[in-house]
């Protein structure tokens, strides 16, 4: 168990789950695709910039070399397949179901543990590791929603989002500073992805702008 828990393990395990993250927001990109009905290099676009967008804009922002993405091919391979997959299947039935829920959530939650790790690994302080988590988890949804001509879910109108990825982001850097960064991994990951299906399932949203405005302006407006 301590091997588990020991920091040496915490780059294998992030670099294992910046994966799974790519590889499901390639499925998601692919589904999305198909209710556009894009072809296969639409499908491939979207699939691939759904997948890698906020790790690429991680990477950037961090200028510590070229982003993974474009050295490490299993990110791309990887992003592809999950396009692929949706290519292939119409998985657009089970986009309101509880298991592609829980995919969701837990994409969100292994890219902003992901991105909080990585950040925290190039000697960066806390506040960029809770950002570039953030960015991570949500950067890639953002690219391809502008690409789709859709508003991007993460500025409204969407189940908690990227206060999730914060928390969790929130979550890991806490933990690392404790000293168990892999404990910060499955806290994070678990409080994320439980959150997520929660918010997906009562329809917890932020409050809007209407929301806060004095009830006195509010009549004479009216």
């Amino acid at each position: 168990m301590s091997g588990w828990l020991s920091p040496e393990k915490v780059a294998e395990v992030a670099r294992a789950l910046d994966l799974t993250g790519v590889f499901v927001n390639g499925v998601l990109g692919g589904v999305l695709a198909r209710g556009r009905h894009l072809d296969l290099f639409g499908f491939l676009t979207i699939g691939i910039v759904s997948g890698l967008g906020g790790g690429v804009i991680r990477d950037t922002l961090l200028q510590h070399g070229t982003p993974v993405a474009l050295t490490d091919y299993t990110y791309l391979a990887t992003a592809a397949a999950g396009t692929v997959l949706a290519f292939v299947l119409d998985l657009s039935r089970q986009t309101s179901g509880p298991a592609f829920d829980l995919l969701d959530g837990v994409a969100i939650s292994v890219w902003a543990v992901a991105g909080a790790q990585k950040t925290l690994a190039t000697g960066l302080g806390w506040l960029p590791a809770v950002l570039l988590g953030i960015i991570t988890a949500v950067g890639g949804g953002v690219v391809r929603d502008l690409l789709l001509g859709r508003t991007p879910g993460v500025f409204g109108g969407s189940p908690l989002y990227a206060t999730v990825a914060a928390l969790v982001s929130v979550v890991m850097v806490f933990c690392s500073w404790l000293g168990v960064p892999t404990l910060g991994i499955l806290v994070g990951i678990t409080v994320g992805t439980v959150l997520r299906m929660a918010a997906l399932t009562w329809g917890w949203k932020l409050p809007g702008g209407r929301d806060w405005q004095p009830r006195a302006s509010r009549h004479r407006g009216a």
